[in-house]
């Protein structure tokens, strides 16, 4: 998750939300990361995430990851969480708990549907503090600029 936030901390220097993310295969090994790009890269499918799945994939040549875990830190969206699922991730662990969007618990439960033809395991909570940390400064500051 340490290396999660420090992609966060690079979305932040973009003007992005600060979510980053981080894609590790069966071995433990981390194979690629991502961060926030919507903005920068005029895409809204570019959450951090995704970003990171795609590069995994790339280096991958395939578009199933099966065995692999991805670190983020903020709970998933339904389009992340999509995302993910389709890959065939085995794992998903989150940080902090997204009560507007979160789709592994907070909102919904999309990995609880067992009739989803990919299950896949998710632990959140993980460095919740240290990652909502983060989150509540760059809107603090936002918030701050507004007025």
């Amino acid at each position: 998750m340490a290396l999660a936030l420090e992609q966060a901390a690079l979305a932040e220097a973009l003007g992005e939300v600060p979510v980053g993310a981080v894609v590790v295969d069966a071995n433990g090994q981390v194979v690629a990361t991502g961060f926030n790009r919507t903005i920068t890269d005029h895409d809204p499918t570019a959450h951090a995430e995704v970003v990171a799945l795609r590069n995994a994939a790339q280096l991958a040549q395939n578009y199933r990851l099966p065995g692999y875990s991805l670190y983020v830190t903020l709970e998933p969206c339904a389009m992340c969480m999509g995302a993910m699922m389709h890959a065939r991730l085995a794992r998903v662990v989150f940080g902090a708990h997204d009560p507007k969007t979160g789709v592994c618990g907070s909102v919904l439960d999309l990995p609880g549907h067992t009739q989803l033809n990919h299950q896949t395991t998710v632990a959140g909570g993980i460095h919740a503090d240290a990652c909502g940390h983060v989150l509540r400064q760059f809107f603090k500051k936002r918030r701050s600029k507004e007025t």
